[in-house]
C-alpha cells in the first residue's frame, strides 16, 4: 500500500533558526515559511535528493505542534509521511483493519496541497504517520 517516504516531520522551536542550519551549515535547498492554519502549523520543507524534511513550527493558540513544544521544549521527530496512490481507498482498508485515523476520519488537504490522513499512533506502535496522495 505504501510507497516511497515523502519527509519526515521535525517540530522546531525557532523555524528561523532550523532554516537557517539546514540551508547554511548542511548546504541543503530550504523553502519559504507557508502557514497552514487548517493544522495548525507553519511549514519550511527541506529538499533532498531521496526524500524530505518538513521543518514544524506552532501557529496559533490551539495548535498541536505547541503541545508537543510543551513537551519536547528542545523540539524533536513529529511524524513521517509515506505516499499512497489512492488515499480514500488506503484509509478504507485500514479503517476495515481497525486503525483509527485523526480527525474525522476523512483526508484534509496537506501541505503540498494533496489530500492526506494521519494514522492514530497507538495503532502504528508509537509512531504517528502521514498518508499522503501523490
Amino acid at each position: 500500500m505504501i510507497g516511497r517516504l515523502n519527509h519526515v516531520a521535525i517540530v522546531v522551536p525557532d523555524l528561523d533558526a532550523a532554516s537557517v542550519l539546514y540551508r547554511e551549515q548542511f548546504g541543503a535547498q530550504v523553502s519559504e515559511k507557508v502557514d497552514l492554519p487548517d493544522h495548525g502549523v507553519t511549514t519550511v520543507f527541506v529538499d533532498l535528493s531521496n526524500t524530505k524534511i518538513e521543518l514544524l513550527y506552532p501557529l496559533g493558540a490551539e495548535s498541536p505542534i505547541d503541545r508537543f513544544l510543551e513537551k519536547n521544549p528542545d523540539g524533536g521527530i513529529h511524524h513521517l509521511c509515506y505516499e499512497v496512490e489512492d488515499i480514500e481507498r488506503a484509509a478504507q482498508k485500514l479503517q476495515q483493519q481497525g486503525m483509527r485515523i485523526l480527525g474525522d476520519g476523512k483526508p484534509t488537504t496537506g501541505a503540498h496541497g494533496k489530500p492526506v490522513i494521519f494514522l492514530h499512533p497507538k495503532d502504528t506502535m508509537g509512531t504517528l504517520i502521514e498518508l499522503e496522495q501523490v
